[in-house]
C-alpha cells in the first residue's frame, strides 16, 4: 500500500510540474509573439503611413494625419522626380552603389577565397588587419579621407598645371564609389571568408582533376557554392551605400547629389513650402528600391545566413 501511494505521489508530482512547465512555456511563446508583434508594427505604421501620406493633397495635411487619402494626388510624384531633381538624385545613386558593389565583389571574393583556402606566411597577418578594419567607424574617418582627396586634387592640379578651380578626386562619384568599396571590404571578406572556410574541398579537388586553374575554379565552383553568402552581402552593401549621407555630403560638396543628400534639401525646401505631399513622395522613391530588392531576395538572404555548407 506504501509503495502505491508514493507511486501516485510521485505521479502527481510530475504530473504538476509537467503542467507547470507546459504554462510557462505557452507564457514564453505568447510574450514572444507580442514583441514580435508590437515589433512589425513598429515598421509597418510609419511605413504605411508614409506611403498614403504621398498620394494626399497638400490641404489634406491640416485635417486628421490619420485619415485615408481623398485621392492619388500623383502630382506629388511629379514634383518631387522633376521639379526638385530627385530623378537625377536617383540616378545618382543607382550608378554609385552599382559600381561600388561591383568593385567590391571583384575584390572581396578573390582575397576572400584566397584567405580561407591557402595557406601562406603573411595570412594571419592579412586576417588581423581585415578583422582589425570591423572595429573602424567610417563616419569617424570621414574628415581624414577628405584631406586625402584634397591633398590628392592639389598635387595633381601642380603636376599637369590644371586651373585651380577645377577638380579631380573632388566632387568625383566614381571617388565616392570607391570609398564606398574600400571601407566595406573587411566586413565583406571576413563574411565571404567565413562561409568559404564551411565549403567542402572535394569540389575543388575535382575541378582540379578536371584541369581548371584556380581562376576557373573560382568561377566555376566556389561562386556557385557560395551564391547564399553572395546575395547576403549584396543587400547589406546595397542598403548601407544607398542610405549613406554623410559621406556623399561631404565628397560631392558641389557637383549633383545622391538621393539621401537631395532628399534633405528636398525637405528642406517643401517644409518651407508646407508641400508635405512632394516630401512623403521623395521618402517613398527612396525607400521603394529597397524594399522591392529586399523582397527578390529574401529566401536567398535567410540561406545565407543560416546554411553554412557540408563540412568536411
Amino acid at each position: 500500500m506504501q509503495n502505491v501511494t508514493e507511486k501516485q505521489i510521485n505521479y502527481k508530482e510530475s504530473t504538476i510540474k509537467r503542467n507547470k512547465k507546459k504554462s510557462s512555456s505557452k507564457l514564453m511563446k505568447a510574450f514572444i509573439y507580442l514583441c514580435l508583434i508590437l515589433f512589425t508594427l513598429s515598421i509597418l505604421i510609419p511605413l504605411g503611413w508614409s506611403i498614403l501620406a504621398s498620394f494626399k493633397h497638400k490641404s489634406e495635411f491640416y485635417g486628421s494625419p490619420w485619415a485615408l487619402p481623398k485621392g492619388f494626388y500623383l502630382e506629388n510624384f511629379t514634383n518631387a522626380f522633376i521639379k526638385s531633381h530627385m530623378g537625377e538624385y536617383f540616378l545618382n545613386s543607382v550608378f554609385v552603389t552599382a559600381l561600388a558593389l561591383i568593385i567590391l565583389l571583384v575584390i572581396a571574393i578573390p582575397a576572400a577565397y584566397v584567405l580561407s583556402r591557402f595557406n601562406f606566411k603573411s595570412k594571419k597577418i592579412i586576417n588581423t588587419l581585415f578583422a582589425a578594419g570591423l572595429f573602424i567607424n567610417v563616419n569617424y574617418i570621414v574628415v581624414p579621407i577628405f584631406l586625402l582627396i584634397l591633398d590628392a586634387d592639389k598635387a595633381i592640379k601642380q603636376i599637369f598645371a590644371l586651373p585651380l578651380a577645377m577638380t579631380v578626386f573632388l566632387d568625383n562619384k566614381i571617388v565616392l564609389a570607391l570609398v564606398y568599396a574600400s571601407t566595406a571590404l573587411p566586413f565583406t571578406i571576413y563574411l565571404l571568408s567565413n562561409y568559404l572556410r564551411t565549403l567542402p574541398r572535394a569540389y575543388e579537388e575535382a575541378a582540379t582533376i578536371d584541369g581548371c586553374t584556380y581562376f576557373q575554379t573560382l568561377i566555376k565552383v566556389i561562386i556557385p557554392m557560395a551564391k547564399p553568402s553572395i546575395i547576403t552581402v549584396i543587400l547589406f552593401q546595397f542598403l548601407a551605400f544607398w542610405n549613406e549621407y554623410i559621406i556623399a555630403l561631404t565628397l560631392l560638396p558641389n557637383s549633383s547629389k545622391t538621393l539621401p543628400v537631395g532628399l534633405l534639401n528636398l525637405m528642406q525646401v517643401q517644409k518651407a513650402a508646407t508641400d508635405y505631399g512632394a516630401m512623403y513622395a521623395g521618402l517613398v522613391i527612396v525607400m521603394i528600391p529597397t524594399i522591392i530588392l529586399y523582397i527578390l531576395v529574401q529566401k536567398q538572404l535567410t540561406e545565407g545566413m543560416t546554411v553554412g555548407g557540408i563540412k568536411e
